[in-house]
């Protein structure tokens, strides 16, 4: 089966810099999303640095993974603590960096199977059959009041403290990966996205853009769009992969 991918991130309308950072390595499967945070300009360097390093070790080890089904997950878990390790060195080393930190997600698609590791709330969806679906739970404040039901969840958009997170790469020297698999149907579509892109719409918004735009680079342009157009309080990050019918 084979996915096709498309990418795109945006500073909004808010912010004076991008602290996201995006990738894709299709010919893989890879995908991953980080959405930095920290003082000045360290949340552009702690996103980015975590991308490079998962990315640089699921290369060195894609012999392992490519050739047992097994050994997929314990390389997506494998590669993102070394990202949390190499991120929260570089606080460590340089004061301008200190307190830095990021989200992570990282997907690798195989055949008929999605390998989704993440922390933070950068999130993935799965659109089939016109069902939009969450993959993910937020690692943050607002979603442990939800559980413990403070918060209704139709109201949790509102709430003031919905982008503080509980987790995240860096902030500690470990860090607990949330690990999942998923069966890929053909025809699927899949949504990665920082919270620049879900605070600003509601999951029935997005699915309704996905629905009515059928070109990735469409679908993945209309969102963007559509998250400016409702304020474009953060930055906007995204990667859309479909898998052939």
């Amino acid at each position: 089966m084979k996915c096709a991918f498309c990418s795109l991130t945006d500073t909004g309308k808010v912010r004076p810099n991008n602290e996201d950072a995006v990738a894709v390595v299709a010919e893989s499967g890879i995908v991953a999303l980080a959405d930095g945070m920290g003082g000045y300009n360290a949340g552009e360097v702690a996103s980015a640095l975590a991308i490079e390093t998962v990315l640089d070790c699921l290369g060195r080890r894609r012999g392992d993974w490519a050739t047992r089904r097994s050994g997929l997950p314990q390389a997506v878990q494998a590669a993102m603590q070394a990202a949390n390790r190499a991120v929260h060195a570089s606080s460590q080393a340089h004061a301008a960096h200190r307190g830095m930190a990021t989200t992570l997600i990282v997907g690798v698609f195989s055949p008929g199977r999605l390998v989704l590791g993440h922390v933070g709330d950068s999130r993935a969806y799965r659109l089939r059959q016109g069902h939009l679906a969450r993959l993910t739970r937020d690692h943050s404040l607002l979603q442990a009041h939800i559980d413990a039901g403070m918060i209704p969840p139709e109201l949790a958009r509102l709430a003031p403290h919905k982008n503080f997170v509980t987790r995240a790469i860096g902030a500690a020297g470990s860090v607990e990966i949330e690990l999942a698999e998923h069966t890929v149907e053909p025809g699927d579509s899949y949504l990665f996205c920082s919270d620049g892109l879900h605070d600003m719409l509601s999951d029935a918004e997005m699915a309704a853009i996905l629905r009515r735009h059928a070109p990735l680079r469409q679908a993945a342009q209309a969102l963007l769009d559509a998250a400016n157009a409702a304020g474009g309080h953060d930055n906007i990050s995204l990667i859309l992969a479909r898998c052939a019918p």
